[in-house]
């Protein structure tokens, strides 16, 4: 038995943080999330799969138009000719309550209910589905626990959207444990809504496939879903299929030394140069930041400095980078540019910064404070792609940290946006 487990799709949820100018590969990156839907199509069908697993966010959210619909609809037909099937449960973004248009889709596609947990039965394969889609966005409760015992004699396969007990980036929808679900007694469990790749554990397997395109730039690296093969004895295989179309990437590079434009330009055109072609010469959208590098190397017009910096990566990735943003970041005085007393005063500053990251009393005050504004944020700060959480410790040392390295590069240094 053969199957594939996909999870937040985000079917035509826009790429974010892209500025468009002359070069830039506009039509290889326009439409990414239906075409790595197209890729994943075609994967299932080369590897002539039993059926398709898709654990929630296949939508971004309620449908601009019918086109959405029509050109779900259209690869879900291409499934339903070769006989396979397939199974969703919804999640956040297109819980029941946030999707006002509907298609009728082909009859292979199987949406589990989002009122009570459902098991579906495939009696040819010997296989049992458990699942529970998203009645609303803001599900806060522990939907796993819900779930069915395991089905006797059958390979069983639980079907969830959730946070598990908590990942960075990501808002707690559906909580629960390892523990939890393995409680249940299942043989594979197909999570979703993590959009980074995770074995959580390898008996019974537990995994987040990650999302099948990335969308911005915290969504970086290689993208796509799990190809699992169940042999006879019931041993499973999992294997990460590529299915994305472009790729994001943050490349930080330090101790850089340049005498001139023309210096920096070559270093940055060799860094671009191995990340294209890590990359499988895919089309690239790069932040790139550069710490150490000498301010006499940049020109005091930031507009040459942009379009030199596009031309370089144009050049480095023959039309495939798309420069999204680079820092020029100094980290530390430099006494060339500061008198020494400036500069002294400027390290005491940042030494103090890094020093209430570690304070966990001051940590504790600042928590406290930030309680009572964290209530009063709007749901959509606090449950987004990139949700708010001011009362967290971690949230309140990354601010720390922002802090010191926005007075570093203010003070010191240059940044870019092309």
């Amino acid at each position: 038995m053969k199957f594939i487990h996909a999870a937040d799709i985000h079917l035509d949820s826009p790429m974010i943080g892209l500025q468009q100018y002359e070069g830039a590969p506009v039509e290889e990156v326009r439409d990414a999330p239906r075409k790595a839907l197209v890729n994943l199509i075609d994967l299932a069908t080369s590897e002539k799969v039993d059926f398709v697993l898709v654990a929630g966010d296949l939508f971004d959210g309620d449908w601009k138009d019918y086109n959405t619909g029509l050109f779900l609809s259209a690869q879900m037909a291409r499934l339903k000719d070769e006989g396979i099937a397939v199974f969703i449960v919804s999640g956040n973004h297109d819980a029941a309550s946030r999707i006002t248009k509907h298609l009728r889709m082909p009859d292979n596609v199987k949406l589990f209910s989002v009122r009570e947990p459902e098991t579906i039965f495939l009696e040819k394969l010997g296989v049992a589905i458990h699942g529970q889609g998203y009645a609303s966005r803001a599900v806060s409760d522990d939907l796993a626990a819900g779930y069915p015992k395991a089905l006797p004699h059958c390979f069983n396969i639980g079907l969830l959207h959730t946070s598990l007990d908590g990942r960075p980036g990501h808002e707690a929808y559906a909580p629960t444990s390892s523990a939890g679900l393995v409680s249940k007694g299942y043989d594979y469990w197909a999570l979703g809504h993590v959009h980074a790749r995770e074995v959580v554990r390898e008996e019974p397997r537990i995994v987040f496939p990650g999302n099948i395109q990335g969308r911005n730039i915290r969504e970086t690296g290689p993208k796509g879903c799990t190809l699992v093969t169940v042999s006879e004895n019931g041993e499973v295989r999992t294997e990460h299929r590529g299915l994305d179309v472009m790729r994001w990437a943050l490349i930080r590079v330090e101790g850089v030394k340049a005498k001139g434009l023309d210096d920096l330009c070559a270093f940055i055109s060799r860094v671009l140069q191995t990340a294209w072609k890590d990359n499988n010469r895919m089309p690239l959208a790069v932040r790139l930041e550069v710490e150490g590098a000498a301010r006499k190397a940049m020109p005091e017009d930031p507009e040459q400095l942009r379009g030199e910096l596009r031309a370089v990566a144009y050049q480095a990735g023959e039309g495939g980078i798309w420069l999204e943003k680079i820092r020029f970041l100094q980290s530390s005085p430099d006494d060339a540019f500061l008198p020494s007393s400036e500069g002294q005063a400027f390290s005491v500053l940042l030494e103090t910064i890094e020093g209430l990251k570690g304070d966990k009393e001051l940590i504790a005050q600042a928590a406290q404070a930030l309680r009572s504004l964290n209530e009063k944020l709007p749901f959509e700060l606090k449950g987004g792609e990139e949700p708010i959480r001011l009362e967290e410790a971690e949230t309140i040392k990354a601010a720390a940290e922002d802090v010191r390295r926005y007075l570093a590069s203010r003070l010191l240094s240059k940044e870019v946006e092309p």
